[in-house]
């Protein structure tokens, strides 16, 4: 048995943030097979008023699915979208936009529902992750919009699927207003503010400005709570400005374009955007024009 849990925390240890989210995803569906009346707390409302007592839905409404196509399909784009963003951002800044896309939507969600109750008349629920799942599509679509994927025989660029992806929230928006029986306005609100949230994100970060970093630091001060403290020496950690992705500038300026974006890509890969000086982030900007 011991054998057992050790193989589970080494496999769950060799995780990316974004795998754990979907297993953590996975764990409460099945919970919620037997347990669904329960979690009732959990699910988020479309009235303020039911809201304020139970805040914490604005993010754990985010973890609830009770239809099995409905995890899959959200875990599935999670699942790839999350390779893709994970080889040029660092694993903090993947939660940051996927939890303000959550709370985002949720926020959208509830103000639709509250402001516009004659549009919106019915008193209901919302649970799920696509609005979160939505904002790191749409981040990625908008930071790097002529990024190209392969689409069974051709190429898309993300710019093209990112657009595709908002005009269908935003049909489902007006069918479920139409017939709320078979439509799911409440859902595809929710992916729009998402999706709003991952456009501006990227757009922010494009002008040099992370505006998940208050997030951040709230969300840290969240977990330190629950962390003993733990002290070792202190280290002094040296940066050398005068390098370019560990290069010299003289080598590196003697690389062509794509080896130039291959090497700063890596060093985002293993250290996250953050790592990169200012020269860095000036040179990908531009070749991502």
């Amino acid at each position: 048995m011991t054998s057992l849990t050790q193989d589970i925390k080494d496999k769950l240890s060799r995780l990316n943030v974004l795998e754990k989210i979907i297993v953590a995803n996975s764990i409460i569906f099945l919970f919620g097979l037997v347990l669904k009346p329960y979690l009732v707390w959990f699910e988020l409302p479309s009235d303020f008023s039911r809201f304020i007592v139970r805040p914490w839905a604005i993010i754990t409404y985010a973890f609830m699915h009770y239809n099995f196509m409905h995890i899959l399909f959200n875990m599935l784009w999670l699942y790839f979208i999350g390779r893709m963003f994970l080889n040029l951002f660092n694993a903090k800044m993947a939660l940051n936009i996927y939890f303000l896309g959550a709370i985002s939507g949720g926020l959208l969600f509830m103000l639709c529902y509250t402001f516009f109750p004659n549009v919106f008349n019915n008193n209901t629920r919302l649970v799920g992750a696509s609005a979160a799942v939505r904002a790191l599509l749409i981040f990625l679509c908008a930071y790097m919009p002529n990024q190209e994927v392969r689409f069974f025989t051709f190429n898309l660029k993300l710019w093209y699927i990112g657009v595709g992806i908002v005009v269908i929230d935003i049909i489902g928006v007006f069918s479920g207003i139409r017939n709320p029986i078979i439509g799911n306005a409440g859902g595809n609100l929710a992916h729009i503010g998402g999706a709003l949230l991952g456009y501006f994100y990227a757009k922010q970060l494009l002008k040099g400005q992370d505006i998940g970093k208050g997030f951040k630091r709230f969300m840290d001060s969240i977990t330190g709570m629950f962390k003993l403290s733990k002290r070792g020496p202190l280290k002094t950690v040296h940066k050398n400005k005068s390098k370019v992705g560990g290069y010299t500038k003289a080598d590196f300026n003697e690389f062509n374009n794509q080896k130039k974006i291959d090497v700063i890509l890596d060093k985002i890969s293993k250290s996250g955007y953050d790592s990169l000086t200012a020269e860095e982030k000036d040179f990908l900007f531009r070749a991502g024009k």
